[in-house]
């Protein structure tokens, strides 16, 4: 049984389906574009987020405000006329682990987005307010082009499963990268390669070989998720440093190392 979890709980992120409202009055149109933060100041003065981490707000074609701030994602259904974002819905959040600041930034960023903040929009600079914090945020496509297939080292992210996405514990030590029809890299406790056949939007794995190292608990766990994700015809997508395979209902998610 799947769960939505209100920014509490153990599971993972149950989509919801929703509409926009009027953006005319705030100087453009959100829908379809994500936008990641280039500034925070809070009473005049500039707020540090933990080192890596940004505010990435994603507004989708169907209405939803996919927002984080480093760890967790949490999303709903979002309003955004009269120049205010108003949640629909309860916002929902995976439940991921998130020390020290991480895991402050995830309530400090929850908590803005459920005080109905208002926005602005110039070009492609879309600036968000709520009481005395301000958040200076620029299109996604701008800051961060989308990147090549070949030749970038991904890192598992993220598993996909039916209308859930969740994460992994240390999925972040495995990789894949390609090179034409070749795919290498490494699943946590394998080195692994394989043979790929591409076209415009799908790419097609044949049986991928890794070394015979045993592996046990978390990285038997990631190995498993990575090498029996990634099978037969699967749809890609590159959005800016993150690449997405899916199959039917099921997926990976995979995100460009820093």
């Amino acid at each position: 049984m799947k769960r939505m979890i209100a920014l509490a709980g153990a599971g993972l992120l149950l989509l919801g389906l929703a509409a926009c409202g009027d953006e005319s009055t705030a100087g453009g149109t959100l829908t379809g574009k994500t936008y990641l933060s280039t500034s925070i100041t809070e009473d005049g003065k500039p707020k540090q987020l933990a080192a890596q981490t940004r505010v990435q707000l994603q507004f989708t074609d169907d209405g939803r405000l996919i927002a984080s701030a480093g760890c967790n994602t949490m999303q709903a259904s979002v309003s955004t006329g009269d120049g205010k974002l108003t949640l629909k819905d309860p916002l929902a959040m995976t439940a991921m682990g998130c020390p020290g600041s991480r895991g402050e930034q995830d309530s400090w960023l929850s908590n803005l987005l459920q005080s109905k903040p208002s926005w602005k929009l110039a070009n492609d600079t879309l600036t968000v307010v709520a009481g005395s914090t301000t958040i200076a945020l620029t299109d996604q496509s701008t800051l961060t082009p989308d990147l090549k297939l070949d030749g970038t080292k991904w890192t598992l992210d993220s598993v996909i499963s039916q209308d859930t996405v969740g994460k992994i514990v240390g999925s972040e030590k495995a990789w894949i990268t390609f090179n034409g029809e070749r795919v290498t890299g490494f699943t946590g406790c394998n080195e692994l390669n394989g043979v790929v056949a591409r076209a415009a939007t799908t790419v097609t794995f044949g049986e991928l070989a890794t070394t015979r190292r045993a592996c046990a608990g978390d990285e038997g766990t990631v190995e498993k998720a990575l090498t029996k994700g990634l099978h037969g015809e699967m749809s890609y997508e590159i959005t800016g440093d993150r690449l997405r395979f899916q199959a039917g209902d099921a997926g990976l998610s995979f995100i460009a190392a820093r």
